[in-house]
């Protein structure tokens, strides 16, 4: 247990840094010195008569000769403080601060105030404990009970500070219970550095430098003071200790927050309110956390939000995401996360962005073994519907939306944009592959749009792709082809009596492919079941396989084209020919998605051995190569959209002819997105028990507005014209060729 020591004034104990922590040559103030932003020539002694006035006005020091000031100094707005050790007061003046409704005269009173440096025109009121701060320009302090930093303060960082033992190391278990994966946090981690790091546990070389990269990027001397940036604003707080504050930050009624880095800069402020409790964390730009939100060794990523209440333990949020209410532990999660529900709960997963988890939501606890060591893992656009339940070890492919139900087994789901359903009745699972494109095709039309206007962060240092159509969601859609074929061989052949176990995969393919391109009353009536999509007996079925299976074919052919196109419309000079010179290569069939950043899989492995080789010996060259990487991601998008297009048509390589009928097919393709765009919105507006609740059609036009209103439709509609001139102009390019 900590004890109470007697301190005498004078005696070594005061000293902030131990002396056996301060290297030969240096002293107690070089460090503080060194973070100062001002000047060391703007500091004077108090004159004479400015200590009688402040002792006049019930100031005490330890030694007035430790208070230095400006020549801009008024002693009177100074009253009723004690001030030891140095204490550098900047500019004060008979001024009055003012931020929305509050507002206080520069100055500082009824304070105690330890070897401080205070910016100019700053508020310093009802601090009662002010100890190894270097506080900003035009900042306001009021009604705070403690802030202190140590002389071992870290600000949430993952290191040790000289003559620590390991064991104060501050890790975050994300993905896993069981700290498996255990990752170093610190000022500037986005969730591509914690996913590598999570991830490639194997790799013990990558391991070690991931570790001795963290633990270099910091000064591990002892002796940083804590740092509020210029024109901060907290007020009406309990405890801040060892944090780190940046300019433009607001935080009211906090209760307590403790070896915490806040982000924050006058163009991307960050927000704290009431009844918050944050301890060892990094905070990232543009954050809002209110309302009795709890956190504990968390990175939160630019421009996310923490309300009502949310937990967030071990885990990375990722930036533009939003957790409200409910309780989420031990979680890597990649951008654009919803989750608002006070009764959803998430543990050990890692979710690949653009994802949202409804109310009653219960994925995990994951104690199915002897160890909590199962995990989660689901693609960007993971939808898991109202009151679910998933049994870890589980496994979902991008855009997977799950109904309501109870889950009784582990499910590994490899099919992209599918709606999982538990049959209950029939005892079986039921898996419908293409379902967002074939029957909610507003949902994701809209969110692809929905996540690129929420991105509010100027500082864009995790690169993210939004589109729903990209190239890993395409190879997941090729080997969802592939799967269909084969299953629904299977069926046929087990409809005939035959057995299928002496085919190769090939075969099976191979007929499956001559079913699935004939008529769809050739397979209605078949059983087409899914296999290894459940751990269980009974049976997985897959449902409108024929549909979905031309739906896949059909996402492939838009994305293709669309991005073909993006390239004719960024080089308006080029041609048919020069297009595929240019876009002509092996179609890449592994990406990965590294934090929201997608990238050739051999790309990543060539990044994790550069940094197992020392090559890339900071996160700064990471982040550069990341960077350089999503440089050149947007040209090899167009290359894989110009392979996809020839594995459609069978085709080494495209032709006039080919590429005319590509085009066309894309234009009927555009009119159906617009369509079911439409016909998706509408059926609010002609749901009967919607329609119900309003007394005449005025009221509910004055309510729900009417379709034809509709921004996104209107929208859509634009979009569309200005893609199909495109296409056209493309068309008729091909035909003068």
């Amino acid at each position: 247990m900590p004890k109470v020591t007697v301190i005498i004034p004078g005696s070594p104990e005061q000293d902030f840094i131990p002396h056996e922590y301060l290297q030969e040559g240096t002293g107690q103030y070089d460090i503080r010195n060194m973070q100062s932003v001002w000047p060391a020539d703007r500091w004077r002694n108090l004159r004479s008569d400015e200590v009688e006035i402040l002792v006049k006005n019930q100031n005490t020091a330890g030694n007035w000769d430790d208070i230095l000031v400006t020549d801009c100094f008024d002693p009177s707005l100074i009253r009723n403080n004690r001030f030891f050790g140095l204490v550098r007061i900047g500019s004060v003046r008979d001024i009055m601060l003012r931020h929305h409704d509050l507002r206080l005269s520069a100055g500082i009173t009824n304070s105690l105030v330890v070897s401080c440096d205070i910016g100019d025109d700053t508020a310093i009121h009802n601090v009662e404990y002010l100890s190894h701060y270097i506080v900003g320009d035009r900042c306001i302090l009021f009604n705070i009970m403690e802030m202190n930093t140590t002389d071992h303060a870290k600000f949430g960082n993952g290191i040790i500070k000289d003559g620590e033992p390991e064991e104060v190391r501050v890790w975050l278990d994300i993905m896993n219970e069981a700290g498996a994966r255990q990752v170093m946090p610190f000022d500037g981690m986005i969730t591509a550095d914690a996913w590598i790091w999570a991830k490639y546990r194997e790799d013990k070389a990558l391991q070690n430098n991931l570790r001795e990269i963290t633990q270099n990027s910091f000064d591990s001397r002892r002796g940083y003071y804590g740092t509020i940036g210029n024109e901060c604003v907290i007020k009406n707080s309990h405890t801040l200790k060892d944090v780190k504050v940046g300019a433009g930050c607001y935080i009211k009624g906090a209760n307590k927050i403790k070896n915490i880095t806040v982000n924050s800069s006058q163009e991307e402020p960050t927000q704290i309110g009431e009844g918050v409790e944050l301890v060892n964390g990094i905070i990232g730009y543009g954050c809002r956390i209110f309302y009795g939100c709890k956190a504990v060794r968390f990175v939160l990523g630019d421009n996310s939000n923490l309300k009502y209440g949310a937990r967030l333990l071990n885990s990375f949020l990722g930036d533009n995401s939003t957790v409200s209410c409910c309780e989420v532990l031990n979680n890597l999660i990649f951008p654009a996360h919803e989750q608002h529900h006070n009764n959803s709960f998430l543990v050990a997963s890692v979710v690949m962005g653009q994802s949202n988890i409804a109310a009653g939501a219960t994925i995990g606890s994951n104690h199915n073994s002897r160890a909590n060591d199962n995990e989660l893992v689901a693609g960007r656009g993971f939808w898991p519907g109202l009151c679910i339940s998933i049994k870890h070890s589980s496994r979902f492919a991008s855009f997977t939306l799950i109904s309501k139900a109870d889950y009784p087994a582990e499910m590994d789901i490899p099919l992209p944009f599918a709606l999982v359903s538990n049959n209950v009745a029939l005892d079986r699972l039921e898996v419908m592959p293409a379902f967002w494109w074939m029957h909610n095709m507003y949902a994701l039309e809209r969110n692809s749009r929905k996540f690129v206007e929420r991105d509010k962060r100027l500082r864009k240092t995790q690169n993210i792709e939004f589109d729903a159509l990209a190239p890993d969601t395409a190879e997941e859609i090729f080997a969802a082809l592939r799967l269909l074929e084969s299953w629904t061989a299977r069926a046929a052949l087990r409809e005939k009596g035959v057995q299928s176990d002496n085919l190769s995969d090939h075969e099976l393919a191979e007929h499956g492919r001559e079913l699935l391109a004939g008529r769809e009353e050739m397979i209605s009536g078949l059983e087409i079941r899914g296999e290894g999509m459940e751990r269980s007996r009974r049976r997985v079925i897959i449902l409108k396989a024929y549909r979905a299976y031309h739906a896949y074919l059909d996402m492939l052919h838009h994305y293709a084209v669309k991005n073909m196109a993006g390239y004719m419309e960024a080089h308006p000079s080029a041609n048919f020919t020069e297009m595929c010179e240019s876009l002509s290569a092996e179609r890449e069939m592994s990406w990965v998605n590294v934090g929201g950043q997608l990238m050739p899989e051999r790309e990543l492995d060539l990044l994790c051995s550069d940094i197992g080789r020392g090559k890339l010996g900071s996160w700064e060259d990471i982040h550069d190569r990341y960077d350089q990487l999503w440089d050149e991601y947007e040209l090899s998008k167009q290359k894989h959209a110009y392979a996809t297009l020839c594995a459609l048509y069978n085709k080494e390589n495209l032709t006039y002819d080919i590429w005319n009928k590509a085009l066309a097919r894309a234009m009927g393709i555009q009119q159906y997105i617009y369509d079911q765009v439409y016909l998706s919105r509408k059926k609010d507006f002609e749901n009967p028990f919607r329609i119900m609740i309003y007394r005449n059609e005025d009221e509910m036009k004055s309510v729900m507005g009417s379709i034809e209103d509709n921004d996104f439709i209107i929208r859509i509609r634009e979009e569309i014209t200005r893609y199909r001139e495109l296409l056209v102009s493309l068309r008729q390019h091909v035909i003068e060729t």
